[in-house]
Parts: C-alpha cells; sequence; structure tokens
C-alpha cells in the first residue's frame, strides 16, 4: 500500500521476513516506539498461521508492516517478492492494512546491535530476527509520523 497512512493506524506489528522465521514486533506511532515480540516458525516463508492467528488476536494490531529484502541496488530480490507476497496474505487474512519498507541492511543493524549487547554470534541458536524486525519497524514509524491535522 502507498499514500499518506491514515491516524486511525496506531497499533502496529512487524515481520522480518525469511524462509524459516519470521520476526515479529509491536509499535505504536502515538509513542514512535517498537518492542521486539518474538519469532515464529516458517517453512520456506510460510508461517504457522495458527500462532500467527493467535498473535494478532492478543495484539490486535491495527496495521502491518513487512520488510523488503531488496537487493544492494534496490532492485527487487526473489525474497522481497516472496515478502511482498506475505504482505498481500496478511492483508487479505486479517482485512487490515499492510505496508512493506526496504529493509535493506536491517539484519547486519540488528546482528551488530545484538553484538554490542553481548550476543555471542550463535545467530542460528539465538537468533535476532525480532530486534531486526523491531528496527523495521522503527524505521517506518518515523517514515509515517501521526498527521497532526487529521
Amino acid at each position: 500500500m502507498s499514500g499518506p497512512v491514515s491516524n486511525q493506524l496506531k497499533s502496529i506489528m512487524s515481520f522480518d521476513y525469511g524462509k524459516k522465521r519470521h520476526g515479529i514486533a509491536m509499535g505504536q506511532r502515538i509513542t514512535h516506539t517498537a518492542n521486539g515480540l518474538t519469532c515464529i516458525p516458517a517453512k520456506d516463508g510460510k508461517p504457522n498461521w495458527q500462532e500467527l492467528d493467535k498473535l494478532v488476536q492478543e495484539w490486535q494490531p491495527d496495521a502491518f508492516v513487512v520488510g523488503l529484502p531488496l537487493n544492494m541496488d534496490g532492485s527487487p530480490s526473489d525474497m522481497s517478492k516472496r515478502a511482498n507476497k506475505f504482505s498481500n496474505r496478511l492483508h487479505g487474512r486479517y482485512g487490515k492494512p499492510s505496508f512493506t519498507i526496504d529493509e535493506r541492511l536491517s539484519t547486519f543493524a540488528a546482528k551488530q546491535h545484538a553484538k554490542d549487547m553481548g550476543h555471542k554470534g550463535h545467530y542460528k541458536s539465538e537468533p535476532v530476527d525480532e530486534l531486526a524486525a523491531q528496527i523495521i519497524l522503527q524505521t517506518w514509524l518515523q517514515e509515517n509520523p501521526l498527521d497532526a491535522d487529521e
């Protein structure tokens, strides 16, 4: 989706899309804050929908944001096409707006932040996907502030 984002959309759930798991974060446009929530397993990019249904029911987001893993030159990648399809499925399944955002380097930033906080670098056993989802959402929140005129 593109264009101005309605002020009605205040609570946002974001995703760091992956083939094996999706990192998830929640954020608020009122406070401009985002927090990593969890990771859910995925099989070839398809989430465990039952687990995701429970999270959506529990957190009641107004909208979704999915990070698009574009190539470094900004062109679409196979993964970004799949992430875009996932975003469309979120919209169709839950009837809420779903936005995408360029997420280049979010995983790198998440790994660097985790390392600064003492992470030992075992990303398979201790993934940073929810932190990447938080970084994706913080970027989206900065680009989509509440409109004071609305």
